[in-house]
């Protein structure tokens, strides 16, 4: 089988892209924890993420975030997209710190929660779902 000049071209940029895509999508979500954050340090304590491991179906993904004593929790999915999925905000009024939702996932990746403390520090949470039925884009 032989290649002509044009062909191996397309093949090896098709492999770059195909290398490359999964660090965009990644770099987009620590773009969004960067401009929530503020460059700031970020906790690994503080932010319970409750996610299932395996999602049957990945158009209905349920997640709930809980986070005493947060005023935001910005919730991200690092492998769809658009990784931003939510942002929470609670008042001063607020009886808890928690929500659940639905989200989409493109595939198996990891959810990040990222919640923004009352004191102005930030605590962070990530799990990973596995997808086994196409979402967003499949």
């Amino acid at each position: 089988m032989d290649f002509t000049r044009r062909e191996t071209l397309a093949l090896g940029g098709a492999a770059a892209l195909t290398f490359v895509l999964p660090f965009r999508a990644s770099a987009a979500a620590d773009d969004a924890i960067a401009e929530f954050t503020g460059g700031a340090a970020i906790a690994d304590a503080g932010v319970e993420l409750t996610a299932p491991e395996i999602a049957e179906n990945g158009n209905t993904v349920p997640i709930a975030v809980s986070a005493p004593g947060a005023t935001a929790v910005m919730v991200l999915a690092s492998g769809n997209p658009t990784p931003g999925v939510a942002t929470f905000n609670f008042g001063p009024l607020a009886a808890s710190q928690t929500a659940s939702t639905r989200m989409r996932l493109a595939g198996t990746q990891d959810v990040i929660a990222i919640a923004k403390l009352a004191d102005g520090s930030f605590a962070r949470s990530s799990k990973t779902v596995k997808v086994t039925i196409g979402g967003c884009g499949g």
